[in-house]
């Protein structure tokens, strides 16, 4: 009892004291306290050099895309008014798909998915940037920089799968109208909306934990206007392997199997028209409505593919900068004027749908 209450009281020093002494100094003279402290240092190993010292970072600069003062105000403006056009834009659509009976269909229900990704997505960096510009102090915290990554990541890689979907639809209503109202029924087409929805949160999802398991000591300054995952893994003072591993396999493959579907819809959309069809004026009705949007899948997956699957560098961090900026801002808002606005039926619908708002005794 007395050796173990001797035990008990044995003083032991820290690991870093323990360290820092020396071995021979920290045991000598302690008995029984040597067995304490070996006990404990297997119990409390030390951590790796130099994490003692370090800070936690708790909030990020955003270095933006310019800190010259003139040419942010110049960009604020631009910026504002491209965003006010993709939510007046995108939001028109989705009233007008969802007032519209005559557009309950499946093309159109994507549609509205599409508009409403859009919304979202342009809430998820434009405000903030502007906000950047106009105040010149653009700092974030980490938990509102995780928030940013997971949403930016979430509705981008939805948008991307989506995409596809409306490639195969084309595919079907084009190559097989026979059987289009059986393929893409009502639950076929929920089925895909929350497959592609759920399958972008997860994603996201999977990023966001990996991140917040680093380890930020300092430098916080982001070279990019939001929080990307890529500027945020050259900050971390832990090991990115894992991360860049994930970003290069997982991303790569939610950005280049849509790309693959897409292009296979097309090709097929393509040969069917010129060895089944022998008119010209069919085969340029089918295919009027897929050029605009086989271009703009070919921006947006050609800007996204090069973003996270080529290895940064210092010198393409501007690059990079700039190819974000099209696919996440300058892209989507031109998206109501590719995909409806220059649709027939949705100009009629949409005419319809603003003079019964506005002139409600024309009815």
């Amino acid at each position: 009892m007395a050796a173990e209450r001797k035990l008990s009281t044995t003083k032991c020093l820290t690991p870093t004291q323990y360290i820092a002494l020396g071995s021979g100094s920290a045991t000598r003279g302690r008995g029984g306290g040597t067995l304490r402290c070996f006990h404990f240092l297997l119990l409390y190993p030390l951590p790796p050099a130099g994490i003692e010292n370090q800070t936690k970072v708790r909030e990020f600069i955003f270095l933006g895309l310019t800190n010259v003062r003139s040419l942010q105000c110049y960009l604020s403006a631009l910026f504002l008014r491209l965003y006010m056009a993709r939510i007046l834009g995108n939001g028109v659509i989705v009233a007008v798909i969802l007032a519209e009976p005559r557009l309950h269909t499946p093309i159109y229900f994507f549609l509205g998915n599409l508009s409403s990704l859009d919304i979202f997505y342009s809430t998820v960096t434009v405000p903030k940037m502007l906000a950047g510009f106009l105040s010149g102090h653009q700092t974030i915290s980490f938990t509102s920089c995780l928030a940013h990554l997971h949403f930016f990541h979430f509705l981008g890689s939805s948008e991307a799968m989506l995409l596809a979907i409306m490639a195969y639809d084309r595919y079907v209503a084009i190559c097989n109208p026979l059987r289009y109202t059986q393929i893409m029924s009502p639950q076929a087409c929920l089925l895909l909306a929350g497959v592609t929805w759920a399958t972008g949160f997860l994603h996201a999802l999977m990023h966001t934990v990996m991140t917040s398991r680093l380890h930020f000591c300092g430098p916080n300054r982001i070279h990019h206007f939001f929080c990307d995952i890529k500027p945020l893994l050259s900050l971390a003072c832990s090991s990115t392997r894992l991360n860049l591993s994930l970003l290069h396999t997982v991303t790569g493959i939610i950005g280049v199997s849509p790309f693959i579907l897409t292009l296979l819809s097309y090709l097929y959309i393509i040969s069917f028209l010129f060895l089944k069809v022998r008119s010209w004026e069919s085969r340029r009705k089918a295919f009027s409505t897929c050029t605009s949007h086989l271009t703009m899948i070919a921006v947006y997956y050609g800007t996204v593919i090069f973003t996270y699957m080529h290895p940064s560098s210092g010198s393409f961090k501007g690059e990079e900068m700039i190819i974000t900026l099209v696919y996440s801002v300058i892209t989507p808002a031109l998206n109501p004027l590719i995909y409806t606005l220059r649709n027939s039926e949705v100009k009629y619908a949409t005419r319809k749908f603003i003079t019964r708002k506005l002139f409600p005794e024309r009815n």
